[in-house]
């Protein structure tokens, strides 16, 4: 990597690798970007917007923008941040969040990107949405009611785990995550929760059974730490309600 293959992120010099994006080379250098819908194990989707920055004065998602030399980004900015709270408050009222009482509360990846941003209260309307709870599985709950279409775990179950277990039906306000199955019950499926699709989830919609409350709340990922030091840590167990060793 030469010298010059870098861009300005914030005042702060990030190097690059040729192919990278703005987002996989800050998070290579330490400097945090929030985001939903991205993981680095998986090809970049676009679709939460949360990864807003400035790339020379134009607003561009930073998980899908190519890294290139001398450009000049913006992230950690009042308009930014306004931006990515009224994401964050559409994201909470569209479906049906419950933070205080969810298992995933503290190790959640929407709720800690929201305190990250300072979205402290929903502003728009609730639509409480009816949404189905799938228990048919024997090891996971699927809770479509805290689902935000990230589309993770479609990815992962057909990129990784070979098995095509999710799909994402619908279009707009209408888009569902859905099982493909007759039934449409996730019972019905190969779906083994050491799947790479069970580990994903950035909320608290595919919960692992009878782990429940494990780690107790105000000892878990994010109560112990800011989500912008820990980082992406969607794969980790205890982001999944379970306990994570060190």
């Amino acid at each position: 990597m030469s010298a010059e293959q870098c861009f300005t992120l914030d005042g702060r010099r990030v190097p690059f690798q040729d192919g990278q994006t703005l987002m996989a080379a800050a998070l290579d250098a330490g400097v945090y970007i929030p985001h939903l819908c991205f993981n680095p194990e998986f090809a970049p989707h676009g679709s939460c917007r949360v990864c807003l920055v400035q790339v020379n004065g134009r607003v561009q998602a930073a998980c899908t923008t190519p890294a290139a030399a001398g450009l000049t980004v913006q992230s950690e900015i009042e308009e930014l941040r306004e931006m990515r709270r009224g994401i964050l408050q559409m994201l909470f009222v569209e479906g049906n969040h419950v933070c205080p009482a969810c298992e995933k509360s503290g190790a959640c990846q929407l709720q800690a990107v929201a305190y990250y941003v300072g979205m402290q209260t929903p502003h728009y309307k609730h639509f409480y949405p009816r949404r189905p709870v799938d228990a048919s599985h024997p090891e996971a709950v699927i809770d479509f009611n805290r689902c935000i279409l990230c589309e993770l775990c479609v990815r992962a179950s057909r990129d990784v785990d070979g098995k095509n277990v999710f799909a994402v039906q619908g279009r707009g306000i209408q888009a569902r995550l859905v099982v493909n199955t007759p039934s449409g019950q996730l019972g019905a499926t190969p779906f083994s929760i050491h799947d790479k699709a069970a580990q994903v989830c950035p909320t608290g919609t595919i919960l692992t059974k009878h782990r429940g409350y494990e780690t107790p709340i105000g000892q878990r990922l994010y109560d112990r730490k800011p989500i912008s030091v820990v980082g992406d840590v969607a794969q980790l167990p205890e982001s999944r309600g379970g306990r994570r060793h060190d």
